[in-house]
């Protein structure tokens, strides 16, 4: 035979099976497409603070100078040694800011003509760069005050007002401020009480961290007037607070996205392969007129490579449609400027999900071409002699409608075409019993971390000192119902703001708990820098820090500590440790291992009487407060803020969900690709099965069988298949969840408590048993339609 023969089979092929030709083509594309989404997201969760530093040119430092330095003296540090960059000078002034009587923290504006620049190249994500007077753009990410495009801002102090405009949206890689003006901008926040400074950022040869940093930054004061430099940020601090953000993520997202890229393999070598074996008939006809093996396989790899090549270029596309907004949503997430996804992904998830299909192309053909053509003929042309009947016989004696017992009991006479089906549909169900367990997992996680769940309210004590802006820690609070005192105004002394905070308390009925908290820093045996440590006085176990191992404080000189702060010091539940304030120094015993990545896990956790032992002038920072069940965290601060008064401030505990969100994103359009490509499956199925029986149906309907008993008829083919692969899937599911969770979250140093796993309640394990009866009733719906449709004397006459 000549290669014309073989295209004109080829041809001939597609057109006589349009229907399986679009299942496999929608099956590659949404497997690629799900694919690239998995492999995008995994890729650019691989240190994205790190890329996006050197894609954003990040800032190692930035300095805060005196702003009577003039501009030459500024211009040589740009050429001190070590010095690969430095932009700037650029005027900067810390103001206070308020917005529909919600006052914020002291904010850092910065002066800049443009976003770009050599070093901290801004990324504009929302609106417009501020080009004239009463304009600002507003940080993204952690350091951002949570304004649109378009809202107002107030900057106030006494009686000068002076209005902004926010006309966009930035992010700065490494936190150089909480917005940006046009240069002429900052004379007029100067005068509406903000401070004068200049702003200067530096990249350096060598890492800004450890004893480098202390040399670069050493070189720069140096360089400038005695006590010109006001302080320095390092672009370290920004890495080690995004990265212990990121990092309790990472496992649910690599799990899953490997979990998706693995399912997707999968099911198109299950759908590509069933096309082909579905074609056995035909393959005998193409030996009988004098094909040869050898191009029988070329033949058929040739008709269902075709598709597959157009459903892996339309997936590429789709994928990466859906990723973009996935990525944009991760970006803001990880506050870093822009996420995209990597040419490499685009040419080597096509190029390998077609070569999937082919191989599953390949080796059915292959051996259906070593069949002869009597034996691939009557193998194609109906299922083996014997095969089902003991079946219907058993389901004829269930009562149960006819057409549904003819229909459960189809699925015996095409073992192996059932066994394909089976498995498509179970691993779109364990698809989704993972991705449902995922998901409620993160929740937990983001409560566990947050604690806003068990302490939804603070109310912080005057004149605390809380500061809100690019150099502080970015877990911080952004906002607050009622400010810190103003300047000048007398500080409540703390005996007497303590009782007032408490009477407030215990006179909201909707107040459950109440605990005081300190928190101070304290020396470690073994560790070269001081750790935070919180102390509570009073029980503080409802606090919400969930326990991976151990159990709660229960007297003086016990801690509780993080995963991160028993690997760096080598320690574990049980040991005891030396902690030291000055020259008073006590031993304490580790009881209770917390998953807490605050400060990289280095911190510690203890009781009130712990602390004064180290320092007996301890006071309370804050007050965290635990809410009955169903009570408005928000209409409890006001009612707070009502009662102290301006002199107090209340935080309503609202650390960023954006991470989660993003996630949660991925999740739910990974699992709907990955159940759409179950249901196409079983889709495949279906038609094959209609075209297998059509002319039995046409028997059935000329003795009666009615046209919505037709469709029930040919749904039941599935519904028991979909039944068996979802309680099949239901333990499959969970055992992934259970398994590779721990496994992800150990690749990274954490360790997960038991309560992040421990997700799947009984009602919801008995609804997800019946997804994979959902996914198959839905792949089986069309073609059960056409089934139902088809006239009597035309399925008579159809062989």
């Amino acid at each position: 035979m000549s290669g014309g023969s073989i295209l004109r089979a080829v041809r001939g092929g597609i057109a006589r099976r349009r229907v399986q030709t679009v299942v496999v083509a929608l099956v590659v594309l949404i497997s690629t497409a799900s694919t690239v989404v998995a492999v995008a997201l995994v890729v650019n969760s691989e240190a994205p603070f790190d890329h996006a530093f050197a894609a954003q040119r990040g800032a190692d430092i930035a300095a805060t100078i005196a702003p009577d330095v003039g501009a030459a003296s500024l211009a040589r540090t740009g050429h001190l040694a070590g010095v690969t960059a430095a932009a700037g000078p650029y005027p900067e002034t810390t103001v206070s800011v308020r917005s529909d009587g919600t006052e914020f923290g002291p904010q850092t504006i910065v002066g800049r003509a443009t976003p770009s620049g050599p070093v901290d190249d801004l990324v504009l994500e929302d609106g417009r760069w501020a080009t004239k007077p009463g304009q600002v753009v507003l940080a993204t990410g952690d350091n951002g005050l949570g304004f649109s495009v378009g809202s107002t801002m107030t900057v106030a102090s006494g009686t000068h007002r002076h209005t902004l405009t926010v006309v966009g949206l930035a992010n700065s890689i490494t936190g150089t401020a909480s917005g940006w003006v046009a240069p002429a901008e900052i004379p007029l926040l100067r005068a509406a009480g903000g401070t004068s400074a200049t702003q200067m950022l530096y990249r350096f040869a060598a890492a800004a961290i450890g004893a480098p940093l202390h040399a670069d930054v050493a070189r720069l004061t140096a360089a400038l007037p005695r006590g010109a430099l006001a302080g320095t940020a390092s672009d370290y601090t920004a890495k080690v607070q995004e990265d212990g953000n990121i990092a309790p993520f990472v496992p649910f997202l690599l799990a899953f996205g490997i979990l998706g890229i693995v399912m997707s393999v999968l099911i198109v070598a299950n759908v590509v392969g069933g096309a082909v074996v579905s074609g056995y008939r035909r393959i005998g006809i193409l030996k009988s007129i004098g094909f040869t093996p050898t191009q029988v396989a070329a033949a058929y790899a040739a008709q269902v490579g075709l598709p597959a090549l157009v459903g892996c270029g339309a997936g590429v596309l789709v994928g990466n449609l859906l990723a973009t907004p996935l990525l944009r949503q991760n970006a803001n997430a990880y506050a870093v400027g822009r996420l995209a996804v990597p040419i490499w992904v685009d040419i080597v998830v096509p190029a390998g999900i077609c070569a999937l299909a082919a191989v599953a192309a390949l080796l059915p053909a292959l051996r259906a071409g070593r069949l002869s053509a009597v034996q691939a003929i009557a193998t194609g042309r109906a299922p083996q002699s014997g095969r089902g009947y003991a079946a219907h016989r058993l389901f004829g004696r269930v009562p149960l409608p006819r057409p549904i017992t003819i229909g459960l009991a189809a699925p015996f006479a095409r073992p192996s075409r059932t066994l394909l089906t089976l498995a498509a549909v179970l691993l779109g169900a364990a698809a989704v019993t993972f991705a449902v367990g995922l998901t409620t997992s993160l929740q937990r996680l983001l409560e566990g971390i947050s604690r806003q769940q068990a302490q939804p309210v603070s109310i912080h004590m005057p004149g605390g000192g809380f500061q809100s802006g690019p150099h502080q820690a970015k877990a911080g609070p952004k906002h607050f119902k009622a400010g810190p005192p103003a300047s000048g105004q007398p500080q409540v002394p703390t005996v007497k703001a303590e009782r007032e905070i408490l009477a407030a308390v215990h006179s909201q009925p909707a107040t459950l708990h109440v605990v005081a908290q300190a928190d101070a820093s304290l020396t470690v045996a073994g560790l070269s820098e001081p750790i935070p440590v919180t102390a509570f006085r009073g029980p503080a176990g409802w606090t919400g820090y969930d326990l991976v191992s151990g159990h709660w404080y229960t007297g003086p000189n016990q801690v509780l500590a993080p995963t991160g702060f028993l690997t760096q010091t080598g320690t574990s539940v049980g040991n005891t440790i030396s902690l030291a304030e000055g020259h008073r120094r006590i031993r304490v015993q580790i009881v209770g291992q917390t998953f807490d990545t605050h400060n990289r896990g280095l911190n510690l956790v203890m009781s009130w009487s712990t602390l004064r032992t180290l320092d007996p002038r301890v006071a309370p920072d804050q007050f965290d407060v635990g809410l009955r069940s169903g009570a408005s965290a928000s209409s409890y601060a006001n009612a707070l803020n009502r009662r102290l008064g301006p002199n107090y401030f209340v935080q309503l505990n609202e650390r960023g969900p954006a991470v989660v969100d993003a996630m949660i994103g991925l999740i739910g359009t990974l699992a709907t690709l990955l159940a759409a490509v179950a249901a196409l499956g079983v889709l495949n199925t279906v038609v094959l099965n209609t075209r297998d029986r059509v002319h039995d149906i046409g028997i059935f309907k000329a003795v009666g069988m009615t046209p919505r008993q037709t469709t029930a008829m040919a749904i039941s083919w599935v519904a028991a298949i979909g039944l068996i692969a979802g309680v099949v899937a239901v333990p499959l599911g969970v055992a992934l969840h259970n398994e590779i969770l721990p496994a992800m979250a150990g690749s990274i140093g954490l360790r997960l408590p038991a309560s992040f796993l421990n997700v799947y309640s009984t009602a919801t394990l008995l609804i997800l048993a019946f997804a994979g009866v959902l996914i198959a009733a839905i792949g089986a719906l069309a073609p059960a339609t056409w089934a139902a449709r088809i006239h009597t004397a035309t399925a008579l006459h159809t062989e």
